[in-house]
């Protein structure tokens, strides 16, 4: 029997939505206000949803403490508190949250089980939410 359990993490970043590909008109005009030069924050609601089978010695699909830990190192280390356009992840790519969201699926992809199934859902405002599913 498949079974789910999701988890909900907080994450407080900022980034300017911005691409040399274009000139300033044409990001003003694409990514509006969130190109401002000096950047703007989101405090990010990152949910993580984990899939698989029922453990019978625990009756567990994966232990909290575990998971707590994978998305502790994968996501809240390296992202937390920080501007994402200065790290190397986002070198190449425009930090938007659908990019983050890729971001974060990858690393807990490749932390977690291969057995797990995972699904991502990051909020960046009331208004806004991205999911992935790999």
């Amino acid at each position: 029997m498949k079974a789910y359990l999701g988890r909900r993490y907080r994450l407080s970043a900022s980034h300017r939505l911005h691409t040399p590909a274009l000139s300033e008109a044409e990001n003003q005009a694409v990514y509006g206000k969130c190109a401002n030069p000096h950047g703007h924050g989101h405090n990010y609601t990152v949910e993580v949803m984990v899939g698989g089978e029922i453990d019978a010695a625990t009756g567990m699909v994966c232990d909290l403490a575990e998971l707590d830990g994978c998305v502790s190192r994968e996501v809240l280390e390296p992202f937390d508190h920080q501007n994402l356009n200065t790290l190397g992840e986002f070198r190449n790519r425009v930090p938007t949250t659908e990019n983050l969201l890729i971001e974060i699926e990858w690393r807990l992809r490749r932390a977690l089980r291969p057995e797990l199934s995972l699904r991502v859902r990051v909020e960046e405002t009331a208004k806004n939410f991205f999911e992935y599913r790999g």
